[in-house]
């Protein structure tokens, strides 16, 4: 019987600044999926009475309401899933706001509209009135918490494990197309495509090995992968973050250091020894009140985020991806005397012969 799958939406193409090379896009590829680490992801469920698409009716000129909102058994599966993955002691945390204007992740449950979210930091380019991620079916159902953890795989950056260039499937192309066009997906050939047959490039791959136990791995029955052979009796994944899983999102979002980030003094740069999906943190405690411009130096493409303090958590106030540009990140803030702040540099890929830096002046 097939199952409900995983229907992300189509992403847009990736580009880049001319000249760069294979391994810098590949970098770049992986590490635009990436929150910065220590960011706390904010989440809110979408209301019942006021959220919802307006839909045709087939085969009238009809429309009707579908809402977005779900009931509290749902939004119980959903909080228990990011506790979950909370749990494997990743860097990033979640917490649940009530007000969409404070939530980077927005969670909806319209029926029938599939399940699927944004892809890590894709989450930032949605509009704050429009959801990032959604549950199409009844998720509190047996069997269906996988999908729920996949989901929240995707918003942490994780892409389609099936779909690994390391993984060697030769499917029968034909045949999953026809599988996915019946009930209960329904699938064009462009969604199949998207989300079963296109093999992701090496550096979209969320890791170089592939694992079929992965909870990003979605599940399919006989006769539809030729090779290798001991797949053509279907995929059939856990469910639950695998090994492979923790180790992945636990090298992309270590745990804090215990000694906490180091200062960035005003007018003082700090070297960065970066390597390739490093990251370096440090706190702010400006002397005066006034705009201030955090920005880093030399020959690297990296992603910089100043958070500031508010009620013990860090929230954020500015961003710059350089998008492996020739120009660097950089970001002008109002900075308040008194208050802490946290500047956090992401490397994608270094590059050139010469030393990089943070500073803020």
């Amino acid at each position: 019987m097939t199952r409900r799958l995983c229907s992300l939406p189509r992403q847009p193409a990736p580009s880049f600044a001319a000249g760069l090379t294979a391994e810098r896009q590949g970098a770049l590829l992986a590490g635009r999926r990436m929150w910065v680490n220590g960011t706390v992801l904010h989440y809110c469920f979408l209301d019942t009475a006021t959220d919802a698409s307006v839909i045709p009716v087939p085969g009238t000129a009809e429309l009707r309401r579908v809402p977005w909102g779900g009931g509290a058994g749902q939004r119980d599966v959903v909080r228990e899933c990011f506790r979950e993955w909370q749990g494997l002691g990743i860097g990033v945390t979640f917490a649940e706001v009530g007000d969409r204007r404070e939530a980077e992740l927005r969670i909806g449950f319209q029926a029938g509209a599939g399940s699927w979210s944004a892809v890590g930091r894709g989450a930032l380019s949605v509009g704050r009135g429009e959801r990032t991620m959604n549950f199409g079916w009844d998720v509190t159902a047996p069997g269906e918490r996988g999908t729920v953890l996949h989901q929240i795989g995707h918003a942490l950056g994780l892409v389609h494990e099936h779909q690994s260039p390391f993984a060697g499937l030769h499917w029968d192309d034909e045949a999953v197309y026809a599988e996915l066009a019946g009930p209960p997906n329904f699938w064009s050939r462009q969604t199949t495509y998207a989300n079963v047959l296109r093999t992701l490039d090496a550096g979209e791959a969320s890791g170089s090995v592939w694992d079929p136990q992965s909870v990003m791995a979605l599940p399919f029955g006989p006769g539809l992968v030729l090779e290798p052979e001991q797949y053509r009796g279907g995929l059939h994944p856990s469910g639950t973050p695998s090994p492979a899983d923790k180790e992945l999102v636990l090298r992309w979002y270590p745990p804090a250091e215990p000694a906490g980030p180091a200062p960035l003094v005003p007018f003082r740069s700090v070297p960065l020894g970066l390597g390739p999906a490093d990251q370096a943190d440090f706190v702010v405690e400006p002397p005066e009140t006034r705009d201030y411009t955090v920005g880093t130096f030399g020959d690297a493409d990296t992603v910089l985020v100043v958070f500031e303090e508010r009620d013990g958590e860090a929230r954020y106030l500015a961003g710059h991806d350089d998008g492996g540009g020739p120009d660097n990140a950089v970001v002008g803030v109002r900075l308040v005397r008194g208050r802490r702040y946290f500047v956090r540099v992401r490397l994608y890929s270094g590059w050139g012969a010469g030393e990089t830096a943070v500073m803020c002046w």
